[in-house]
């Protein structure tokens, strides 16, 4: 009975969670219908979670629907205290963008996804964009390849049975990370996303963990292979200023 209990407990959560994603910057208010539709549960259920999500503040009712609730202003702030990065290093990002005119990101690794942790966006009107907090997979891309180096066979084997070629991806996705190790650098053309090109390195601790990845991204045409080395050079530079600062959080060592 316990057992039931509990994994009726978890079902209930991923229920609730389920409903609170639906929220975007797209689509900041949700009907309930929409929500039932969304999450094909019964319409009793549906209003049983929003009622304990307003009880609790995370969903408030207006006339045009359920919009986020002031209790997720607690939790966003907490999350924004944790996770942001000190001024010098994100003045780093900031001089790194506008001296390449490209996206830069820093972004860490959790479980078999990539998570940007901070961004600086290229000045100019065409450039990549990953939003902070965003999920990446880790199947492809140049920061994946660096997140990667040191990996266990049983994370490459996870993370490549997660992609769209199989199992059998673990073994490319090693020689990336082995090459990574060994030139210091990774990039990438199109991998994931078509006509993007990015170049990354690792950040590492001071016992030589990688615990982020520093990369610049945007269009292929505008970062050439002629220009790679000379990106992941001033990448590297900046990765050793933003390791002296000595951090520990949220670019710590992970399991």
């Amino acid at each position: 009975m316990d057992t039931e209990q509990g994994q009726s407990g978890v079902r209930s959560v991923r229920r609730a969670l389920d409903i609170l994603s639906l929220l975007t910057e797209d689509q900041p208010t949700v009907l309930l219908r929409d929500m039932v539709e969304a999450t094909a549960l019964p319409k009793t259920t549906v209003v049983r979670l929003v009622q304990t999500l307003e009880q609790y503040g995370l969903l408030w009712a207006t006339p045009g629907g359920y919009t986020a609730g002031p209790g997720l202003w607690r939790w966003a702030h907490l999350a924004h205290t944790s996770w942001e990065l000190p001024a010098d290093t994100q003045k780093l990002l900031r001089e790194l963008a506008e001296r390449r005119g490209e996206t830069a990101n820093l972004m860490i690794r959790r479980d078999i996804h990539r998570v940007c942790v901070a961004q600086q966006e290229s000045p100019q009107p065409l450039r990549h964009v990953v939003r902070v907090g965003d999920e990446l997979p880790l199947w492809a891309g140049a920061s994946s390849k660096v997140l990667l180096i040191g990996a266990t066979d049983g994370l490459l084997q996870r993370v490549a049975a997660a992609s769209p070629h199989g199992v059998a991806h673990a073994e490319q996705l090693r020689l990336w990370a082995d090459e990574a190790a060994e030139h210091g650098f990774a990039a990438s053309h199109g991998e994931r996303d078509v006509g993007l090109t990015a170049v990354a390195v690792p950040i590492r601790s001071q016992s030589g963990v990688v615990v982020a990845s520093l990369s610049l991204s945007g269009p292929s045409a505008r970062i050439p292979d002629a220009t790679i080395e000379e990106f992941a050079q001033d990448l590297m530079e900046v990765a050793a200023r933003i390791a002296s600062q000595g951090f520990a959080h949220p670019l710590g060592p992970r399991t």
